[in-house]
């Protein structure tokens, strides 16, 4: 860890310089870290870094202009050492150019800083349910790895905006096996959270074991060209965070988005209309605070309501640029249930993807992109397993009938429709 001394060494540095502003946000992360094969544990270790970010700003072409750069400080640095980053951030935020803008200087309400999270207890929540996993010869765990960490932030800017939050920050990653007489099939999933939810990786984590023994008796994907397509895993994460960036002020600004407030997603609706809210606290979450890294206050607000903009969200710089001196940077996203249950979003024909090698969705052009390594095709004929091929297709387009259960299911810092469906996707077979 750094000396208790060097952030207001570094604070004294930065106020006497010529700048426009300055933030200094210091971390310190203790941790506990676990190596498992199969359920032997391989080797442990306890961990304990800090560090110290420093973003200065300077106002330039006669304070039409403002510029910044940024540093991080290690552990072990020296004031020799300070004195020289300093000198080379104040040389290197004179050569960025952007029109000006305010730092925050909105005093916060007293944020509760919260009591420091208990690692081990976090650590053998995580043990604990990985052991309670049903097992056998055929489908088990490879190994599983756990990172517990309380994190510590302390944020000060020029303006004296000032707070400390602690809160915990937890990974899981795990490698599953299933195997038969002549193959076997290895899946991979990473968990990421505050602390750990018991019940939830039980049954995630059993769940995918079944993917892996359903994964050697599948059979190519068919061509099915234009398909209605399920999506019941973390995959789905990725369809809401487009979403989400369409009212992102730093993608308006840029024009990334061309949406606004009080315009529809769509210019007509034929299923559920997206909601969505920021929440500043979220349970369970590995960002779960209630200011953003710039010093302002995150408050519960839609950035969408029934599928038309309502709210911006996004940094100090781009905010102002819109014209909102209060916005702040968002963490924590909630999408409101759909109006149908999830047994009925599944009926009919349709694919549920489950498994990809990869998936992306676009977050500025909304393209659907991701390569299938298992399904399950629901048709008349009944369902079968299916592997290979790919899914493509527009959230742009999907986003006008798309469906979504009531039910929802949280991953980390969203929560989101347990089931969401998209029409008309393309399906490129493997057969």
């Amino acid at each position: 860890m750094m000396e208790a001394n060097t952030f207001n060494l570094i604070r004294n540095k930065l106020d006497v310089m010529d700048l426009y502003g300055y933030e200094i946000t210091e971390e310190s992360v203790t941790g506990w870290e676990f190596y498992f094969i199969r359920h032997k544990l391989d080797q442990n270790r306890a961990k304990k870094i800090g560090s110290i970010n420093v973003t200065v700003y300077r106002l330039l072409d006669e304070g039409k202009n403002v510029g910044n750069a940024n540093a991080s400080f290690s552990p072990t640095v020296t004031e020799e050492e300070i004195d020289k980053t300093l000198a080379d951030l104040y040389f290197e935020a004179g050569l960025v150019k952007d029109p000006v803008y305010k730092l925050n200087d909105k005093q916060l309400a007293e944020l509760p800083e919260g009591q420091a999270p208990d690692v081990a207890v976090i650590s053998s929540d995580f043990i604990k349910a990985m052991n309670r996993i049903p097992e056998n010869d055929a489908e088990y765990l490879n190994s599983y790895e756990i990172f517990a960490n309380a994190v510590k932030r302390h944020f000060l800017n020029s303006n004296g905006v000032e707070y400390t939050v602690t809160y915990p920050s937890s990974t899981l990653e795990v490698v599953t096996n299933a195997r038969d007489e002549s193959h076997e099939v290895e899946l991979y999933r990473m968990y990421t959270s505050g602390t750990c939810d018991e019940n939830r990786i039980k049954d995630d984590v059993t769940r995918v074991l079944g993917f892996g023994k359903d994964r050697l008796s599948s059979v190519p994907t068919p061509k099915l060209g234009s398909y209605d397509v399920i999506f019941s895993t973390e995959a789905a994460a990725q369809i809401y965070s487009y979403l989400t960036y369409q009212m992102s002020a730093g993608f308006v600004v840029r024009k990334y988005s061309d949406m606004e407030i009080g315009k529809p997603l769509s210019s007509e609706f034929s299923g559920d209309k997206v909601s969505i809210r920021i929440v500043p606290q979220l349970e369970n979450s590995s960002c779960s605070f209630s200011a953003d890294s710039e010093g302002a206050s995150i408050t519960e607000r839609y950035i969408l309501k029934d599928g038309v903009g309502c709210g911006y969200w996004g940094s100090r710089k781009f905010c102002q640029y819109l014209g909102l001196d209060d916005c702040s940077n968002a963490y924590n996203f909630v999408v409101d249930g759909g109006m149908d249950s999830e047994e009925t979003i599944r009926s009919g024909n349709y694919l549920e993807i489950v498994e990809f090698s990869d998936f992306q969705v676009d977050p500025v052009a909304g393209d659907i992109a991701g390569e299938i390594r298992l399904g399950y095709l629901h048709t008349d004929e009944g369902a079968k397993i299916v592997c290979g091929g790919s899914v493509s297709g527009s959230m742009k387009e999907a986003v006008s009938d798309m469906k979504f259960s009531a039910e929802t299911v949280q991953y980390d810092t969203m929560v989101i429709p347990k089931v969401t469906r998209l029409k008309n996707l393309r399906i490129n077979g493997a057969e």
